[in-house]
């Protein structure tokens, strides 16, 4: 089995508080994220950010795994994951996300592409893991 982690830590109120965030490798070291940065403009992050540069990111990988098994080979692959933080009466649940591809592939076979995709959309342990989102993909070859 293999572990990763991330931390966080928070001060104050929802709204006037603030956090940072950081990664095991230490890729991302406190990095800053609040309200303003969820809900507004201001700069820093936030977890639907994160959780979409870790949607396309491990959608990416299970494409390039799924593409050697068709018999093909990206020359790029450029994923994208919007994630979608809906109001309920109860506060807030993300219940949709959306991947977008537009892949660089030699010779690629457009209906093996889309399989590819399709099982690398099913597939991904981030899919799995957002399994209660509706997960809608569009693919496409440059």
């Amino acid at each position: 089995m293999i572990k990763k982690y991330g931390t966080a830590q928070w001060s104050g109120t929802i709204k006037e508080g603030g956090g940072k965030v950081s990664t095991e490798s230490g890729v991302m070291n406190d990095v800053r994220y609040g309200f303003n940065k969820r809900f507004g403009d201001e700069p820093g992050t936030n977890p639907e950010e994160l959780i979409g540069a870790a949607h396309a990111s491990c959608f990416a990988m299970a494409l390039s795994l799924q593409l050697e098994e068709h018999g093909m080979v990206a020359d790029e692959l450029d994923a994208k994951s919007t994630v979608y933080l809906d109001k309920e009466a109860d506060g807030f649940a993300v219940k949709k996300v959306h991947l977008d591809l537009t892949a660089t592939i030699p010779d690629a076979d457009a209906d093996k592409f889309q399989e590819a995709a399709k099982a690398a959309k099913e597939g991904c342990p981030i899919s799995k893991l957002l399994a209660g989102a509706e997960i809608t993909l569009d693919a496409k070859l440059a």
